[in-house]
This record gives C-alpha cells, structure tokens and sequence, in this order.
C-alpha cells in the first residue's frame, strides 16, 4: 500500500507539471506599459519612443495626437484614434512618445498594446481595465483584416460605438493602419464585384468610428532633410546631405524610418550608440 500512495503521488505531481500555469494577476498600477497576449498581460518597464522634439515633417499630428493622449491622461474627454497611411512616418512612434510625454507630466495613463490576432479577447481585456483607477490607451499596430473576415470589424465597431461590450471610460482605442479603409490584408480588389461599394463603405464605417482619424503621407525632400538634422544635432552626428538623398533613392523612398536608418549609420561608422 505504501508502494501504491508513492506511486499516486508521483502521477499527480506529473499530471500537476502538465496543466497550465494559473495567469497572474496584472498589476495595472505598476508599469507605464504591457502587453496583452489575450489572456494576460506583460508588464513592460520602459517606453521605447523617440522625444517628440525629433518627431519632424508631421506637425499637425502631432498637436493633435498629443492634445488628445493629454486628456485621456488627466481623465477629460476623448477620443478614439485611427492614424493611417505611409509606411514609416511616425504612427506608433508618435503614439508612444505622446504616452510617454503623458506620463512624464504627470498623466495616470498607461499603454496597453494588442496584437492584431489577441483582437477577439479585447472583451476580457476591457472587463480588468474597467475597475482600475488609471487611465488606458489601448494600442493595435498595423491593422488588417484576413480576407473573409467580417466578425472582427463588426467588434470593433461595436466595442467604439457603444455596444453592450463597448469599451469603459477609462479606456480608449488608438489603431494604426496603411489605409483609412482598414482593409483585407491580402487584397480590397477580390471583393464581391457585384457591389463592390458595399464592401468599401462597410470598411468607412469601421474608420468613422474613430473621433480622430489622421493621414500621414511621403514625406518630401526637405521634410526628409529636416528629419535627418533633428536626429544628427540630437546624436552629434556629422550630416552629409547629399549622401542622405542617396541612401533615399537607393531604398525607394524618403521617410522617418529610412532617416532613422541613415543615422544609424552614420553612428555606427564613428562607434556611436543610439
């Protein structure tokens, strides 16, 4: 018999190994930022953002972004946010240093990034953050829909406009996206060519929820010019101009993240580090 209770032991303590660790519980009080994973959260103790002093060539929204992070912090009225267009112009960068800047004016906010497949758990996400006495961002980088999937958008109009799972007031939504219509990832153009208008206005009403929906667009010459001079006085980097034209040409585009990789380059060529 005692042989026996040893070996029940060992079974449950195997059986014990095997079940899924019980999600802690989240601190929401204790970092500026997390990360859902659709169950649980990942503390993150730092915001990785530029100063918005280096945030160059989109002015407008920046004013307008930071205006709005500031009173979601202070607890005052505001809005939804959907910031779409180019590539590497500053989209999320420019959300998390205005949450960063929020937090260092002293805001009760923080950052909660979901990625795009923990979407369908937004609900369980909401359901914590509704009893917590801070303020919530509430963040989804580069948004897409798989083709053939309707029951996402529908959510997400529902949780922005008020349906019985809506988000709570301390808690708003900021989505960045290539296009206004946040469209299917693979491609708009395979929907039902029967009433193609259908499809697209379905995706505009997903973007008209948003109280603030921002274009960010190719920058220009100088725009990419000046971009880069914030960065080199920023780093004490010596600016070759012309070479930094160059390095645009040879990638196919001008922007802030192609004038992010010049500097890097530039710093790596004299061993700085950024």
């Amino acid at each position: 018999m005692e042989n026996q209770a040893e070996l029940f032991g060992r079974i449950a303590a195997a059986l014990e190994k095997l079940a899924p660790a019980t999600p802690h519980a989240v601190d929401w009080q204790g970092a500026p930022a997390f990360v859902w994973a659709g169950d649980s959260a990942r503390p993150v103790e730092c915001i990785e953002a530029p100063a918005l002093d280096l945030l160059r060539g989109i002015d407008r929204q920046k004013q307008v972004v930071t205006a709005n992070v500031a009173r979601l912090a202070k607890g005052a009225a505001s809005h939804d946010m959907l910031l779409w267009g180019a590539r590497g112009m500053g989209k999320s960068a420019l959300l998390r240093a205005s949450v960063a800047d929020a937090q260092a004016a002293g805001g009760k906010l923080a950052l909660v990034q979901v990625a795009t497949d923990s979407i369908p758990s937004l609900p369980g996400l909401f359901a914590q953050l509704a009893g917590i006495e801070r303020n919530f961002l509430v963040f989804i980088d580069d948004l897409g829909f798989a083709e053939g999937d309707d029951a996402t958008p529908r959510h997400l109009r529902s949780w922005l406009d008020g349906g019985v799972e809506a988000r709570p007031a301390n808690v708003r939504l900021a989505v960045t996206s290539n296009r206004r219509a946040i469209l299917a990832r693979q491609a708009s153009e395979q929907d039902d060519p029967i009433n193609p208008r259908d499809a697209v206005d379905d995706n505009l009403a997903l973007a008209d929820r948003f109280g603030l929906s921002l274009g960010f667009h190719n920058a220009n010459q100088e725009d990419y010019l000046e971009i880069l001079r914030g960065y080199a006085a920023e780093y004490g980097l010596d600016l070759d101009e012309g070479e930094a034209l160059e390095w645009s040409k040879r990638r196919g585009a001008r922007s802030g993240r192609i004038a992010w990789h010049f500097i890097t380059e530039l710093a790596g060529r004299v061993g700085k580090q950024l």
